[in-house]
């Protein structure tokens, strides 16, 4: 690993520092978790707040990852807890339920903390997870409400939650006691983690560092001949020798075709001269997730029509950039994003004007029928970053205004597929518009664009995290033509 680590970090690097995982601990105190537990509350006039953490693995990959409502509200990173508060009269408990710790386990998976150790590190009473159900039916038997946390991974998957082992627990409840009230807290659990504080600022400032360290390296790694899982195993390298925990999610490198699949992950194909290859991969911190997208000549330059592409992108990314502030208007950054996207396409001949349209199967409701959405297939603006890689922000509510404490990614994306435009509606106007953008779509076929930063809005304005990731066409191409210290492209080769 020291090996590793001098290779990719010189010892000027003001990373160097970062280098060893003692140093990245967590930075969040055990008040701050207090007080969550108590701003949950506060929406709660009597009630029961049960929170089940994530379960153990049935295999051994993916490792364990706490789930990030759990995590938010305790800091307590191992499987198979629960967490219980209760409110009366104005006052609120908490209680930490954990599973018995077994000596011949703890061989295999390592040492669980205990009741007592708990209690120390958590501030929360621990109790035996032998005893939950009594605890609750105890509250309930009293008359009171019962509330829930969702225990999923993603709030994408909360609605239709079945499966999980609160669903399951909620059910036996509802059998068992079938006048009780239960509530979702899901809302305000999103609101709570839409504002981040500076230490979680803090987390995810760090974790993009890192992230910029495996960026910067997968530019100079990058070459012809490569396959995409060899730049991954670059970036994810890089990410844990310095500290980094595990991706923040599954990092995509997709290169030639490729790079139009928003979310591809095989990372298999072998890069070819003239192509692009969009990097997007980041590590987590803590929990706390950075997500940083870069687009990359596989040749070490762009064609002239790449860069015509890549400019358009670039220019729309600073556009929306231009109208973040406390208090700025998420809708005047989208339509400055959407703006200089469609002005370029049309410059590029890709689609008929600005403002033109196509015949759709469904209404014609905002962009759902503007030509620009042939080839720019999402938003601008991007999404909140945190204990999920799509964290809530507080711009996502019912204000959509940039508030400090939002942490957030801008993330405009061209994706020209010639296949695509296949799959629109067949009438005689949608036939005329593609006789007429065809060969500019057969031009610009399979470059896909997309450049993603992350941004944190604070008192004093706008911070970029990920500013230590090129992203200009002539910081890109140069840090393109520096060798690695070990000269080697594509990957690290065994000695």
């Amino acid at each position: 690993m020291l090996r590793l680590l001098r290779t990719i970090l010189p010892a000027s690097s003001a990373l160097a520092a970062l280098a060893f995982p003692a140093l990245l601990a967590a930075q969040i105190a055990p008040a701050e978790y207090a007080a969550r537990r108590e701003a949950l509350l506060a929406g709660v006039d009597s009630g029961v707040v049960v929170a089940f953490g994530g379960v153990t693995p049935v295999t051994h990959w993916p490792p364990f990852s706490q789930l990030p409502s759990f995590e938010y509200l305790t800091g307590f990173g191992e499987p198979d807890a629960v967490l219980v508060l209760v409110k009366r009269g104005g006052t609120g408990t908490a209680r930490l339920f954990l599973p018995p710790r077994n000596e011949r386990n703890e061989r295999f998976v390592g040492a669980r903390t205990s009741l007592a150790q708990a209690r120390a590190r958590t501030g929360m009473d621990g109790r035996a997870l032998a005893d939950l159900r009594a605890a609750v039916d105890s509250a309930i038997t009293a008359g009171l409400p019962l509330y829930v946390v969702s225990d999923v991974h993603t709030d994408d998957f909360a609605r239709a939650d079945s499966l999980s082992r609160g669903r399951w627990f909620v059910d036996a409840l509802r059998r068992d006691h079938p006048g009780v009230e239960v509530g979702k807290l899901d809302t305000e659990m999103q609101r709570l983690r839409a504002r981040k504080s500076p230490a979680e600022v803090a987390l995810l400032r760090r974790a993009t560092a890192i992230s910029a360290a495996g960026h910067r390296e997968a530019m100079r790694a990058m070459a012809p001949g490569c396959n995409e899982g060899q730049i991954q195993a670059v970036l994810e390298g890089v990410f844990r020798g310095m500290g980094g925990e595990q991706p923040g999610y599954g990092s995509i490198v997709g290169s030639g075709p490729n790079a139009l699949k928003l979310h591809y992950d095989r990372n298999d194909r072998v890069m070819q001269a003239g192509e692009v290859v969009v990097i997007d991969a980041a590590t987590a911190l803590s929990h706390y997730s950075s997500d940083v997208t870069r687009t990359l000549p596989v040749s070490g330059r762009f064609t002239p029509d790449q860069r015509a592409i890549y400019e358009i992108v670039l220019a729309a990314q600073a556009a929306f950039v231009r109208q973040i502030r406390p208090g700025g208007s998420l809708f005047a950054a989208n339509d400055s994003g959407r703006a200089v996207i469609a002005a370029g396409l049309a410059r590029l001949g890709l689609i008929e004007s600005p403002d033109a349209t196509f015949d759709t199967d469904g209404p014609c409701t905002g962009d759902l029928c503007r030509q620009l959405r042939l080839f720019a297939w999402h938003g601008y603006g991007g999404h909140g970053i945190g204990l999920e890689v799509h964290d809530p922000a507080q711009y996502y509510f019912a204000e959509r205004q940039f508030l400090p404490g939002d942490v957030f990614t801008v993330e405009p994306g061209i994706y020209v597929d010639p296949e695509f435009l296949e799959g629109v509606s067949d009438t005689p106007r949608n036939r005329a518009m593609l006789a007429r953008i065809r060969p500019a779509a057969r031009r610009f076929a399979n470059i896909g664009v997309r450049i993603e930063d992350d941004y944190a809005v604070t008192e004093r304005g706008v911070e970029w995290l990920s500013a230590g990731v090129p992203r200009d066409i002539d910081a890109v191409e140069a840090l393109m033509r520096r060798p690695r210290a070990d000269g080697r492209r594509c990957g690290l080769a065994p000695d």
